[in-house]
């Protein structure tokens, strides 16, 4: 959600700013400025109405009392008159104004977060920019053509999406024996990393939450139709997460917290499920773009002086699994054409994948800003100033588990179709160094 009092004083710079996300033009971005200005001074009028109103109400009724106290019968009834026909206007006024407010509200909540000053201008993914110095590793060389992952695991006999498509339809795995080991040996690593040396805490949340918790992190109303929904009641519903972000974040809603407390930083290891409504023909084969899916996600709440250093170690936690997985990876800077509704700067960590012959997104580690604060109103009280403030939230993958189980697979193959297991995944695997067909 955006600063309505940023928005009237800094005009040209929303529209500019709006400009660069992916599907608004200058004359769009201007556009939908323009609307919002008007709603927003529609919502003050009818407000400023009210209250002109409410504050006449109030004189007049006490006039009534002073009238009737000087025997002024026909002065009191007028009095009286005025005030009933005040409270109907006043009534009308509080519809307006709830209104407005309404339709204010919704159009503020469809608008992307704008980008920070220092992210690059583009369209889409081919105008990212690699962070050459945050770079690890070089691909592997192979006296043998790698294969991609699926490839490996249906001849191993323990990766099978055929009856997972029997069961649950397309985009659904079952994994089984070593393989479903290794994937659970792969979150139980990254947990003990971040909890263990990066500070952040474990967190177990809740896999359905409300609307409300949608709305705070920003996947609704914009991407409803990639949530998966459980009724609950013949009023409610609920939604399966998408990713631990939503539960993490929201643990600071509608909360204000002491300073002294910031950063706060969550981590937990969750399914997520998402209906990939716009992924029609992508990825349609394996694991990388499923229904269900496993990840250890990483949540920062700061404050906003905090904000850009937490970003750059984020991402650096999050590429610690990798390093000490040893497998080659890359950073990218996302352009404001391809990030994400709710980010303001995201970097994106993409992993080697020897069967694809390319580097594949295995985290995204996002500054969101005040944004989602302002729509979970999270705030915290500055220890030297009087007042709130809004706090920054940040999130990333650390990582996705299922595509750490590909890059493991692609990487640490052999000529055979066995695959060795990295040193650091060893004592999670009871001794096992290699998964072969059994």
């Amino acid at each position: 959600m955006h600063d309505l009092k940023f928005i009237r004083e800094n005009k040209d710079a929303f529209v500019a700013g709006l400009a660069k996300r992916n599907g608004y033009s200058a004359e769009k971005a201007a556009s939908t400025t323009a609307d919002i200005l008007e709603l927003d001074n529609s919502w003050r009028t009818a407000k400023a109405s009210f209250e002109q109103h409410r504050a006449r109400q109030n004189e007049a009724s006490r006039a009534i009392g002073k009238a009737k106290a000087q025997k002024d019968e026909a002065g009191a009834k007028a009095l009286m008159d005025e005030v009933a026909l005040l409270k109907a206007a006043l009534q009308k006024d509080d519809a307006d104004a709830r209104e407005r407010e309404t339709a204010l509200t919704a159009a503020l909540a469809g608008l992307p977060n704008l980008p920070a000053d220092d992210v690059p201008e583009g369209a889409d993914e081919n105008d990212n920019v690699e962070v050459a110095v945050r770079g690890f590793g070089n691909p592997p060389e192979f006296d043998f053509k790698p294969k991609e992952h699926f490839v490996l695991g249906e001849s191993l006999g323990l990766m099978d999406f055929e009856r997972a498509a029997k069961v649950s339809g397309a985009r659904f795995v079952y994994l089984k024996g070593a393989l479903a080991r290794l994937e659970r040996a792969l979150g139980q690593f990254m947990l003990d990393l971040h909890t263990s040396e990066n500070g952040y805490t474990e967190v177990n949340p809740p896999f359905l939450v409300r609307d409300e918790a949608f709305f705070g992190t920003g996947q609704l109303p914009k991407f409803e139709e990639d949530l998966f929904w459980a009724p609950n009641g013949a009023e409610m519903r609920l939604g399966l997460i998408p990713t631990a972000e939503v539960p993490l974040t929201n643990l600071v809603r509608e909360e204000i917290l002491d300073e002294a407390k910031l950063p706060m930083r969550v981590t937990a290891w969750t399914p997520c499920f998402r209906a990939e409504a716009g992924a029609a023909g992508r990825d349609t084969t394996g694991m990388i773009r499923q229904h269900q899916f496993v990840k250890v996600e990483l949540v920062s709440v700061v404050t906003p002086e905090q904000s850009d250093a937490e970003h750059e170690r984020m991402t650096d936690c999050a590429q610690e699994v990798l390093k000490r997985l040893n497998i080659a990876h890359r950073v990218v800077t996302l352009c404001s054409g391809d990030m994400g509704f709710g980010a303001r700067k995201t970097y994106d960590i993409e992993v080697w994948l020897p069967g694809q012959d390319r580097y594949r997104e295995i985290s995204s580690c996002s500054n969101c800003g005040d944004f989602q604060a302002r729509r979970m109103n999270a705030r915290y009280r500055p220890k030297d100033e009087r007042g709130t403030r809004f706090v920054h939230t940040l999130n990333g993958s650390g990582l996705a588990v299922g595509r750490t189980l590909i890059a493991v697979m692609e990487n640490y193959q052999e000529s055979d179709g066995s695959i060795r297991i990295p040193d650091a995944i060893r004592p999670y695997m009871g001794g096992l160094t290699k998964i072969e067909k059994v």
